[in-house]
């Protein structure tokens, strides 16, 4: 039997990174790397992350100081793909209730959008497991708050087991922990309704200026009738009006 591996062979591998960088300082080489991924939909973030997009078949973790800053919206253009392709997409644990026409305004085909709503971390993480061993689904949005080193392996683990796209929510103040993610990021609010992302982690070289990204808002992803139930909460009771009854708006 002959064992012997080419150079070609060697360089064809996706977890192997050619450093080659344009004069100009752009990471080329990133975008050029043979990784499977989707694209983001902005040239610049493509351009700094390795395959030219989001990795399928690996775990993104995108730190963020709160929520809704614009995640879901800097997202979209991957779950649209995503969807193009006939595969589902799936929200895990999202901190707000999911407001439906909201995402089909989007373009979002919710007869290929689960969600799965769970206050347990442990059944969270578990369910976000589950889906990556599913080849219908093809992009997992689950934001998590409390995660253990061993929990994001599986993760890591579960998603290199196939070719999804796997993002992870967590807070701020993880950034100060490590990660088994290959891919991780800090998404914080810029200037005039910009996002700023800066490349904490990537395989190859690393990343040190921060992106700034012009990301189209969708209003009202969050259901606009929580905004009304946690108005009712802070005012005094004095000021609550009587009691009425309506239906309940739905994701269907």
């Amino acid at each position: 039997m002959n064992d012997e591996v080419s150079l070609d062979d060697v360089l064809a591998r996706p977890d192997v990174w050619r450093g080659s960088r344009s004069a100009g300082g752009s990471a080329n080489g990133f975008a050029h790397a043979k990784i499977p991924s989707v694209p983001s939909g902005f040239a610049a973030l493509d351009a700094e992350l390795p395959g030219g997009g989001w990795p399928r078949g690996a775990l993104t973790e995108i730190l963020l100081d709160g929520t809704g800053l614009g995640e879901c919206s800097l997202l979209l253009p991957a779950l649209l793909q995503i969807q193009q392709e006939g595969r589902w997409g799936m929200l895990v644990a999202p901190p707000h209730r999911a407001h439906g026409p909201a995402w089909v305004s989007a373009g979002v085909d919710l007869a290929q959008l689960a969600i799965v709503s769970s206050a347990q971390p442990r059944d969270v993480l578990w369910a976000a497991e589950q889906a990556l061993s599913n080849a219908a689904l093809g992009v997992v949005l689950c934001w998590a708050t409390s995660v253990d080193a061993r929990q994001l392996r599986r993760l890591q683990v579960a998603a290199a087991g196939g070719n999804s796209v796997m993002f992870l929510f967590r807070p701020l103040r993880a950034a100060q922990s490590s990660s088994a993610a290959p891919l991780r990021l800090l998404l914080s609010s810029g200037e005039r309704g910009s996002l700023g992302l800066k490349v904490l982690k990537r395989r190859g070289a690393p990343c040190s200026r921060t992106l700034t990204l012009d990301v189209p808002r969708t209003k009202h992803w969050r259901d606009p009738h929580e905004f009304e139930r946690e108005a009712l909460v802070a005012r005094p009771p004095s000021a609550l009006p009587a009691a009425r009854s309506e239906p309940s708006p739905v994701l269907a």
